[in-house]
């Protein structure tokens, strides 16, 4: 990765680091990693360790004090449907880490730079990287500047299943179904296909490592969609 490309990166998550190594280790997959033959090279996986536990706490610490009523099941809730992996992979787009990951050329190949585990992942170590080259305030900004911006629509993936079952009974546009539409890969990494379709149009479609991640997914963008035109009208 040269340089120019690390400054880039850096402009896009509005942090300039001291040491660019961070940054680097942070954007290298492990299969980049395994790929260099007669060196040992590291990858990000202990920077992720990291990044989790500093995103946790501080999702935590937003949480306990935005959300005052709510109960210890309705935080941890809330909490997952912010930390899962395809909302930190959607955080991760907004600012196109994909374009700077560092991946084998199987991987890359294969549509690695879009994958949501790796992804998410990145992210994750991405924050580790700003913690320990800044401090915890500034992953904590990095954090609420890229990930709690939005909480009401991000909260939504948790429940979105049930949420736009009662959407679409409420507005009476025919039934919700779920259609399988495609299934990718070996028995111990397939990738599946959904869409969700409302009477007899086609909303949304998610692809997950489950039917049922993708329905989620699929519900998710339909509610936004959803959402969207009922602001339009």
């Amino acid at each position: 990765m040269k340089p120019v490309k690390l400054s880039e990166l850096e402009q896009r998550i509005g942090y300039s680091f001291h040491d660019k190594n961070l940054l680097l280790l942070a954007m290298t997959h492990s299969s980049y990693a395994n790929e260099q033959k007669g060196k040992k090279k590291e990858n990000n996986e202990r920077l992720e360790f990291l990044g989790d536990a500093v995103l946790e706490v501080t999702i935590s610490d937003y949480l306990y004090k935005q959300y005052a009523r709510y109960d210890e099941g309705k935080l941890t809730k809330l909490r997952s449907s912010l930390v899962c992996e395809y909302t930190l992979a959607i955080c991760a787009r907004d600012v196109c880490l994909g374009q700077f990951l560092l991946l084998s050329k199987g991987e890359d190949l294969t549509g690695g730079r879009e994958r949501d585990s790796i992804l998410s992942d990145a992210f994750e170590a991405l924050i580790g990287a700003i913690y320990l080259d800044g401090g915890i305030e500034k992953a904590a900004t990095f954090i609420h500047n890229n990930l709690l911006k939005d909480v009401e629509d991000k909260t939504l993936f948790y429940d979105a299943k049930t949420i736009l079952q009662e959407m679409v009974q409420s507005r009476g546009k025919g039934a919700l179904k779920y259609v399988l539409t495609g299934e990718t890969g070996p028995d111990h990494n397939k990738e599946f296909t959904v869409e969700a379709r409302i009477g007899d149009k086609v909303y949304a479609c998610g692809t997950g490592k489950t039917k049922k991640g993708a329905e989620q997914i699929a519900a998710y963008q339909t509610i936004l969609m959803m959402k969207k035109q009922q602001n339009c009208e």
